[in-house]
């Protein structure tokens, strides 16, 4: 897994958890179905912002959901996961972005890479995905030269580039390749109007992808004498958070431009977990009620990364409504063509799908299923189902831990229990 849009379940709360990791399982099955086993390894958090994006600009539609067999990754239960086209998409982007890392990988000899027949297979296997990023994003409409071209137009950037060249010519091929898919997705959606606004979006997004990577290997890459936009170009930390503040605000204000039939998770992601995203690598964190900024040493995480609950808590405004970025637009908790919320008994593939009493696994049943779990850190990284008893267990290395210790769950929910979101929910978000 990698991405820098890496939320922490807690902040999502029961509804858009659900919703998200049925987004990011669809895009792991749509890599599967149609590319084989082994091109699900480039599963990545922001390749199912693609899908997420495309699902909130379509109209319910039958098919749009399937249920999936059990997971070791999903505690071996079943889900609701996306199926259609915002998957196949989010796959052919993903495919196309992780050969061009690869191949970024074999220019700069890291690690086994700088071993010959090493490379060679990672540049066959580089090429393998872009020839299938291809096929999948031909026959959705959606044409990946443009994709490869800003990759292939990213070396020589980076060659010429030196102390005092602007740090936005460097990032300009990744800003173009994420603004073609995002844009994209609204011709998938059948609302062509959004395609501009969505276009503005990416282009800030794949910016602060770029930045955001940079700040995080800056150490790293002048360690090992790798080659790094900040560094490279004279760039400071501070314009650098600078930049990055600008794009979050670049991307509020597009996304208010486009019309979404139900925007709550687009909005959950790339407004508020994406300025926690921002804040995490910056070593910064806020809490939306008030509290004063401090310093933060966790990492974020999804539900398939050890301790999802580090991280900063950043809190967030009332999404619910049919389309929060529109001036005046009511905030509610529910609105035309949203699904109700997570509860018990609930659909959405979360905990409140199961039904209340499930038969206990036998003996040998349920030691392969606790293998499974082990050898796949369920366990401990993630809430998961008791191998016999299929009862709701908490992961062993977070139980107990909410929001990274943040008062306002307390203050939230009284008990000083998991909220589920609610502090992120009621905070009077102004986007």
């Amino acid at each position: 897994m990698f991405g820098i849009v890496r939320p922490c379940t807690h902040r999502l709360g029961e509804r858009f958890k659900a919703e998200w990791m049925a987004h990011l399982c669809g895009l792991c099955l749509a890599l599967r179905g149609d590319h084989g086993q082994f091109a699900r390894i480039v599963t990545n958090y922001d390749g199912l912002l693609v899908s997420v994006l495309t699902d909130a600009q379509s109209a319910p539609a039958a098919g749009s959901r399937r249920t999936a067999g059990p997971c070791p990754l999903r505690g071996m239960r079943t889900a609701s996961v996306a199926n259609g086209e915002g998957a196949r998409l989010a796959a052919a982007v993903s495919l196309v972005l992780a050969s061009a890392k690869v191949r970024d990988h074999v220019a700069d000899r890291d690690g086994l890479l700088a071993r010959a027949p090493i490379a060679m297979a990672a540049r066959k296997v580089a090429r393998g995905w872009d020839r299938a990023g291809a096929r999948t994003g031909a026959s959705l409409g959606f044409d990946t030269a443009v994709l490869v071209d800003a990759v292939d137009r990213q070396a020589g950037i980076e060659t010429l580039a030196g102390i005092g060249t602007p740090v936005l010519v460097v990032t300009e091929p990744t800003e173009t390749a994420t603004a073609a898919a995002f844009a994209h997705t609204a011709q998938l959606a059948g609302r062509p109007g959004n395609a501009p606004a969505l276009a503005e979006a990416g282009r800030y997004f794949g910016r602060l992808a770029h930045l955001l990577d940079a700040v995080e290997d800056r150490a790293a890459d002048a360690a090992a004498g790798a080659w790094n936009p900040l560094t490279a170009t004279g760039t400071s930390l501070t314009e650098a958070r600078r930049l990055c503040d600008d794009a979050l605000h670049g991307i509020r204000l597009a996304l208010r431009e486009v019309e979404f039939t139900d925007a709550g998770l687009a909005h959950r992601l790339l407004v508020h977990e994406l300025r926690t995203s921002v804040d995490r690598a910056f070593g910064t964190s806020s809490c939306g009620h008030g509290h004063a900024a401090t310093n933060s040493t966790g990492q974020g995480g999804g539900p398939y990364v050890a301790n999802p609950y580090a991280g900063s808590p950043q809190s967030g405004g009332n999404p619910y409504g049919s389309n929060p970025y529109a001036p005046g637009a009511p905030q509610a908790p529910s609105g035309p063509g949203m699904p109700p919320p997570m509860g018990p008994g609930g659909g959405g593939g979360g905990w409140g799908g199961l039904p209340p009493q499930r038969p206990r696994r036998g003996l040998l049943a349920g030691c392969a299923v606790a293998i499974g779990l082990f050898c796949t850190c369920q366990l401990c990284c993630a809430e998961h189902e008791g191998p016999w008893s299929r009862e709701r267990k908490e992961p062993w290395c977070d139980a107990g831990d909410c929001c990274d210790g943040c008062d306002c769950c307390s203050n939230c929910c009284g008990d000083g229990g998991c909220c589920d979101g609610c502090c992120c929910d009621g905070c009077g978000c102004d986007c």
